[in-house]
């Protein structure tokens, strides 16, 4: 059995959703007008349909859905590059926004999108094979690993926050490369907090830290990110 599942997804309006999917190479496949608004979009394996539900607030959107993709770092780059082109800049907060790609400690590496209807698209693939993982042994790995399971899969973007702030306010020795990746997941959360002047201050704060070549390729999803938000702050 080959069973399909599609997901159903509210929009306030049908338009900006349309335009928003094809910037990012889907081509519309249905469109209804009576007796109900509805559409179909389609790029590849990935399908998605949307109705209007009058008076939703994107804002206040709790819709979501998950695609598993087997190439989750060229879906990635197709969807920045055509966002980048259809707005003149890479959204990293509001709506409709996309956030960074990363490997999740529970064993996925994905990215997640926010689209002008407020519904949440997380995209991924599981890792290969993953082998134990250690668990983070410093105050700061710990922090990092919370936070991003709070900012990301929770969406509480203060808590995250709050949770990095305390383990910088302890002032403890770190290793350079938890200490560069928690000071760009904060200006991560800064920026989606509004807090452009201190995301352009933690960006500056991480970019003085040296790395070797073994940090930078480590670090090279998150400094992927700090660019971003480096091109999204100068707007």
């Amino acid at each position: 059995m080959n069973e399909t599942t599609i997901p159903i997804l509210p929009c306030p309006a049908i338009d900006p959703v349309l335009d928003f999917y094809q910037a990012l190479g889907f081509e519309v496949t249905y469109r209804q007008k009576r007796p109900n608004t509805y559409a179909v979009v389609r790029r590849d394996g990935i399908e998605l349909q949307f109705f209007v539900l009058k008076g939703l607030d994107p804002a206040q959107s709790y819709s979501t859905c998950y695609v598993l993709a087997p190439d989750v770092d060229t879906l990635y780059g197709a969807f920045t590059d055509g966002l980048r082109r259809s707005l003149g800049r890479l959204p990293t907060r509001g709506v409709p926004r996309i956030g960074a790609l990363k490997d999740m400690s529970y064993g996925v590496r994905q990215f997640v999108m926010v689209d002008p209807a407020g519904n949440t698209i997380r995209v991924g693939r599981p890792l290969a094979a993953p082998s134990p993982a250690e668990p983070p042994g410093t105050r700061l790995e710990k922090a990092i690993e919370t936070a991003v399971l709070l900012g990301d899969s929770k969406g509480d973007h203060r808590a995250a926050a709050r949770v990095l702030d305390h383990a910088f306010a302890a002032q403890e020795a770190e290793p350079a490369v938890p200490r560069v990746r928690a000071l760009i997941l904060r200006a991560d959360l800064a920026v989606r907090l509004g807090e452009r002047d201190q995301a352009r201050r933690l960006l500056a704060d991480a970019r003085r830290i040296r790395l070797g070549a073994a940090g930078l390729a480590t670090l090279a999803d998150d400094l992927r990110r700090a660019d971003d938000l480096d091109d999204d702050l100068r707007e």
